[in-house]
C-alpha cells in the first residue's frame, strides 16, 4: 500500500510514506470508508454540504472566504470521483493519480467563464488527457474529518498545496486546495464580492470556521453574490402565446421546498424549442422571495445535466 503526504516546502504535491503511516492516516480518515469499500453502490449520490444565501451586512469574523467558482461539483471518495448526482466521472487515470487516498469535496474547474467547455470534458464517457491538462480540481473540504472547518482545512493544507485565495487559477498544480482567507468585516467581504464579480467570478463563498460537515442545506455555509440562485425540478412545460406559439413558453418548476412556479425568463429560442427534459433539474437566479417564499424575477440559468 502506498499514501502520500506533502512535506513542508516540497516542490511536488506528493510524497510515498511507509506503509505503518499509511494505515495511520487513512484510519483517521473515518469518512472515507462508505465510498470507497467493496460493493459500494457507484450510483448512490454522495452526501454533500449545500450552501444558503449570506445576508448582506452580516459580520463575518468568524468565517472562512474563498471565490465561488463556476464549475462541476465532485466529491472523491479515495478510488472514485463522482458528481453530485452520483455518477462517476472518466477522469484519466494520470489526472486521478493526483489526489491522495481521502476523501475529499471540491469543484472541478477551468477557469472563470468556461462552464459550458468544462462541462462538455466532464460528461463525456472516455477521457481525453489533452482536454483534462485543462480540467483544475479545486478542493474546499475534508469530509471524513473530524472538529470544525479550521480543523479540516488544517488536514487539508497537509495534503494538498493551496491555490491563492485571490486568484483560484494561479498556483501551477491541477489539483489544490482552494485558497480560504479570514475577511474583517462586512465592507472588505462585500469590496471582495464586488471585485471577484467584475472579473468574472460568481462571488463568495462562506464556512463558519467551527462548523463540522454536515450533508444538506446549512446555515453555516453560505454564497454570497449580487444575484441569488437555486435548483428546482420541471414538473411541466407550459405551451407558448403568440411569438412563441409552437414553443415553451415557460417551465412550471418546484423547489427543494415543495414550492411551486414558473421559469420563462431566460429561456433562449432554441431551449424554447428543446427544453429541459420533465424530471430534470435546473438552475435559476431570482432576486429576493416574496414573504410565502417564491423567488422573485425568477430567470432560467441552465438545465443540470443528469447525474449531477
Amino acid at each position: 500500500m502506498t499514501c502520500y503526504r506533502r512535506p513542508p516546502g516540497a516542490t511536488n504535491p506528493f510524497t510515498p510514506c511507509n506503509r505503518r503511516d499509511c494505515l495511520g492516516r487513512l484510519a483517521a480518515w473515518a469518512g472515507l470508508g462508505a465510498g470507497a469499500q467493496a460493493g459500494a453502490q457507484p450510483s448512490a449520490p454522495p452526501g454533500l454540504s449545500l450552501a444558503s444565501t449570506w445576508a448582506d451586512g452580516a459580520d463575518p469574523r468568524d468565517w472562512w472566504v474563498s471565490e465561488k467558482l463556476d464549475g462541476v461539483r465532485a466529491f472523491w471518495d479515495g478510488q472514485r470521483l463522482r458528481l453530485r448526482g452520483g455518477g462517476e466521472v472518466a477522469a484519466p487515470a494520470a489526472w486521478l493519480a493526483r489526489l491522495p487516498p481521502v476523501a475529499l469535496d471540491g469543484e472541478l474547474w477551468g477557469g472563470r467563464g468556461r462552464f459550458d467547455l468544462l462541462s462538455g470534458q466532464v460528461r463525456q464517457q472516455a477521457a481525453d488527457p489533452a482536454a483534462w491538462s485543462q480540467v483544475l480540481y479545486r478542493v474546499f473540504e475534508a469530509p471524513g474529518q473530524p472538529g470544525g472547518f479550521t480543523q479540516r482545512l488544517e488536514a487539508l493544507r497537509r495534503w494538498l498545496p493551496e491555490a491563492p485565495a485571490h486568484d483560484p487559477v494561479a498556483d501551477g498544480w491541477p489539483v489544490a486546495l482552494l485558497g480560504q482567507r479570514r475577511v474583517a468585516d462586512a465592507a472588505a467581504l462585500r469590496a471582495w464580492r464586488d471585485q471577484v464579480v467584475a472579473q468574472g467570478g460568481e462571488g463568495l463563498v462562506l464556512h463558519r470556521a467551527d462548523a463540522l460537515y454536515q450533508a444538506g442545506r446549512l446555515a453555516t455555509l453560505a454564497k454570497y453574490k449580487p444575484v441569488e440562485d437555486d435548483e428546482a425540478r420541471v414538473l411541466a412545460h407550459e405551451p407558448g402565446q403568440g411569438r412563441l406559439a409552437g414553443r415553451v413558453g415557460a417551465l412550471r418548476v418546484q423547489d427543494g421546498q415543495g414550492r411551486v412556479f414558473r421559469l420563462g425568463s431566460g429561456l433562449t429560442d432554441r431551449q424554447r424549442e428543446d427544453p429541459p427534459p420533465v424530471g430534470s433539474w435546473v438552475t435559476y437566479a431570482y432576486r429576493g422571495r416574496t414573504p410565502s417564499g417564491l423567488p422573485r424575477f425568477p430567470t432560467f440559468v441552465r438545465e443540470r445535466p443528469a447525474g449531477w
